[in-house]
């Protein structure tokens, strides 16, 4: 769901760098988020607590400043600095629009190219400035991102498990040599 970025101010108020599409929704009053290291791992350490509370959020200049139960001072936000805020999703809720799929929908599906072969498995989503990159580990072991946009990624069927791509040279496989 976001991103601890650094303090705002001295009472433990950090900004947060959303990864989802609701903030507001998200980083509700009262909603408890779980945390994670960048690499997935739960924290440890002084500071690094596994879960926080929503004690308060705003946006303050395009950024979102969040206040949590559990961090209350400068020190203790700048400990909580670089945490990766996580939620549980009931399966059963979906994003409004048919076109938007939350990360743990799609990671594990498999990937076909449009003439049907498989390509390989979607293990995650990097989520750029410009746009979001599919990591895809293709079936001779290689990692490939692709570009996650209609023209080369057709299809998505979420029930079935399955991500269409229109490879190109050099997209899901190294380009041949000239």
């Amino acid at each position: 769901m976001g991103r601890i970025a650094k303090p705002h101010g001295l009472y433990g108020e950090v900004s947060v760098e959303p990864r989802t599409d609701e903030p507001d929704r998200r980083f509700a009053v009262g909603a408890v988020l779980a945390t994670r290291t960048p690499g997935g791992a739960a924290p440890h350490g002084p500071g690094r607590p596994t879960s926080l509370s929503v004690r308060s959020a705003r946006w303050h200049q395009n950024r979102l400043l969040v206040g949590f139960e559990e961090i209350t001072d400068r020190s203790a936000a700048e400990a909580a600095r670089g945490l990766v805020l996580v939620c549980a999703v009931d399966d059963a809720e979906r994003p409004d629009d048919p076109d938007e799929f939350y990360d743990h929908q799609l990671i594990g599906a498999q990937v076909l190219t449009t003439d049907g072969a498989v390509a390989g498995e979607l293990t995650g989503i990097l989520h750029g400035a410009a746009q979001d990159l599919l990591a895809v580990r293709t079936t001779d072991g290689h990692e490939a991102l692709v570009p996650f946009v209609a023209a080369l990624v057709p299809s998505v069927d979420v029930a079935a498990g399955r991500i269409v791509v229109d490879d190109r040279p050099g997209l899901l496989r190294p380009a041949p040599e000239e």
